[in-house]
């Protein structure tokens, strides 16, 4: 062997294995990186994304009207226009500006602010708002309340000079219209009241009958023979499972809840019912509504009652945001196996009532939870009935008479100023 260094050639396949590890090496750093690197950029992302959402200012939507005798229309109204947004402000109209456009409430204001805070699709509400919206209450709309849109109907709302009073509001580019609900209104249900009011003497009977013509607009109602010969209206409203679905919670009691039942004819439903409601809802965690079928209602108080037929009188109780959930045309007897199936802890009724059936010793329709030591009076906040609203209409037919020519003078002055153009 010669002398110096000698030179050993490495073997192939350790040069090929060393070569495999140093890019797995690398590809893992390389991988780890990217994958650091990704999720970083992930959770900023997602925190951008987040701070976003919190800066979002909540769409703040405006509706306004008089709500007079509340119904269920007033409430499908209320319901629309909190779906085009996420807040929804209402204002109620005073007293004095309806007496100035319209003719004399039949509820008064504070009676109406009780009904309107108590719908369950409102989130604020503003006292004495005007008939119309002028610059001077669109700009505290928009800069105080924070307002996005104004909301009415697709029925016109015409001022006594016939012009219309959301006029503002379209031309600024703040409007948006909702769909009337169909079948019910104000005005038909006076109509409906004055048909159904059987203490009248026959020279009063001029006087109703043209009133009813006035309030209903000239509309031919359908009767069905009474056997006082005159005769009780037929609704036409048309309830579908889908309005009861809009109008419901959808939700039902918890494991523990405890479930207390309240039941009535609710009918004409007014600010007494819904006080009564609110304390009712106070004493469990889900109140359960039992409203009575028409049948039950008239044997009970006269057959020109209900003035509202079942299902109208059910939509108005959901819209409540006390009731929890309510039983369309639940038994006048509260039974043993009623109280069992729905799992009732107690059963309560309010010391204003069309009648006191729940002081009976014999036949009383509380005689099973009385027995159970379930049941309890509680005192009625406010004194009203379904015959204080009636007798309001009555005892002032000839001001709302007044009113109501007023309102067909106002929009008949609003089309004649109207260009229609042929095929629009």
């Amino acid at each position: 062997m010669g002398g110096g260094d000698s030179d050993i050639a490495p073997h192939p396949e350790k040069i090929k294995i060393v070569a495999t590890c140093l890019v797995v090496s690398v590809g893992i750093s390389l991988l780890g990186f990217y994958l650091k690197s990704g999720a970083e950029w992930r959770s900023n992302w997602s925190l951008s994304l987040n701070k976003n959402k919190k800066k979002k200012k909540p769409i703040r939507v405006y509706m306004d009207g008089c709500f007079d005798m509340m119904h269920y229309g007033h409430c499908n109204a209320l319901r629309q226009a909190r779906a085009l947004g996420d807040q929804l402000v209402v204002g109620v109209v005073s007293d004095a500006e309806i007496i100035a456009n319209k003719g004399p409430p039949v509820t008064p204001l504070h009676e109406r602010m009780i009904m309107v805070n108590a719908v369950k699709w409102v989130d604020e509400v503003i006292s004495d708002a005007p008939y119309a919206i002028t610059e001077e209450f669109m700009k505290k709309l928009f800069d105080e309340y924070n307002i996005d849109y104004i909301i009415h109907g697709d029925d016109p709302c015409v001022l006594p000079d016939g012009t219309d009073a959301y006029a503002l509001a379209k031309k600024a580019g703040r409007y948006k219209q909702i769909k009337r609900t169909e079948g019910v209104s104000s005005t038909d249900i006076v109509g409906r009241m004055l048909l159904c009011t059987r203490e009248r003497s026959i020279s009063d009977s001029h006087n109703h009958s043209s009133l009813q013509r006035q309030f209903s607009h000239g509309n031919s109602q359908k009767f069905e023979a009474g056997g006082s010969g005159t005769g009780t209206r037929v609704s036409h409203f048309l309830p579908t499972s889908r309005r009861i679905v809009q109008f419901s919670n959808g939700k039902g009691p918890g494991d523990d809840a405890r479930i207390v039942y309240i039941d009535g004819a609710f009918d004409l439903f007014h600010a007494g019912h819904v006080e009564i409601l609110r304390l009712a809802r106070t004493l469990g965690d889900f109140l359960l509504v039992g409203i009575h079928n028409d049948q039950i209602v008239s044997a009970k108080r006269g057959a020109h009652r209900p003035i509202m037929n079942l299902h109208e009188r059910s939509l108005s109780v959901l819209a409540c945001r006390y009731v929890d959930e309510v039983i369309i045309g639940a038994p006048w007897e509260i039974s043993k196996d009623m109280i069992t199936t729905f799992n009732i802890s107690s059963v309560v009724h309010g010391t204003v009532a069309e009648n006191d059936d729940f002081q009976k010793e014999q036949d009383n329709p509380y005689a099973v939870p009385i027995g159970m030591g379930i049941f309890k009076v509680l005192d009625s906040p406010l004194d009203i009935t379904t015959t204080t609203i009636i007798r309001r209409i009555v005892s002032n037919h000839e001001a709302y008479q007044k009113r109501n020519q007023k309102k067909g003078e106002s929009e008949k002055r609003y089309y004649e100023d109207k260009t229609y153009v042929a095929g629009d």
